[in-house]
């Protein structure tokens, strides 16, 4: 038999898991926006230097150049940022599920014959 008590306690560390949980969940949320805000606003400003840079080259080889060097930069700042975005968003799988931990956690086993 099931103590009211008992399914009281249940129910409370459930809803506080909940809670922790939509908590962690809206902390890396808005860490993933951040992320694209700041990628974006360096890649806004990058472009415009870039842009600078290559109006003000006096011969095709600087031009050449600039363009190779703005290039690489570009790159490898994506795949950077890409990388961090990845994993912030690996985080927020994670936190997604892990309401759920507790709950399978405390089901009885079930033996299969």
């Amino acid at each position: 038999m099931v103590k009211v008590e008992e399914l009281q306690n249940y129910g409370k560390e459930q809803f506080e898991s909940a809670v922790s949980a939509a908590n962690d969940f809206q902390q890396t949320l808005q860490a993933i926006v951040t992320a694209f805000g700041d990628y974006s606003k360096k890649s806004f400003e990058d472009g415009n230097a870039y842009f600078e840079k290559l109006v003000a080259s006096k011969s095709f080889d600087k031009a050449l150049e600039v363009q190779t060097e703005y290039a690489k930069t570009s790159y490898e700042t994506f795949v950077a940022e890409s990388q961090k975005i990845g994993g912030l968003y690996v985080e927020l799988a994670k936190q997604s599920f892990k309401p759920f931990e507790g709950f399978i956690g405390k089901l009885a086993p079930v033996s299969v014959r």
